[in-house]
């Protein structure tokens, strides 16, 4: 499965959990995730979504890092069944 596909179906899968989602671009900051999930419960998400086999650059671990350290929510999915097992743990409102 392409990057595309795995992508269309996280943006399904939030929408079917009542949620919102963004693509994220930043052109000054490089290495920024692909996408914002928002809940209705106030969580958020910052998605990183490969094909599976993708790899990360050296910038994206480095975002996702910044997260880890500002107690966000970062994500990395490369297929749909880690987006199933994740879908299985959204809080609901």
């Amino acid at each position: 499965m392409n990057e595309k596909e795995i992508e269309n179906y996280f943006r399904w899968v939030v929408e079917l959990n009542h949620g919102k989602t963004w693509k994220f671009t930043s052109p000054q900051n490089r290495g920024v995730s692909d996408r914002i999930a928002c809940f209705p419960n106030g969580d958020v998400y910052f998605v990183e979504l490969k094909r599976f086999g993708g790899k990360r650059s050296a910038l994206q671990y480095i975002f996702a890092e910044d997260m880890k350290n500002l107690n966000q929510k970062y994500k990395l999915f490369s297929t749909i069944a880690e987006i199933d097992t994740w879908a299985s743990t959204l809080k609901k409102k």
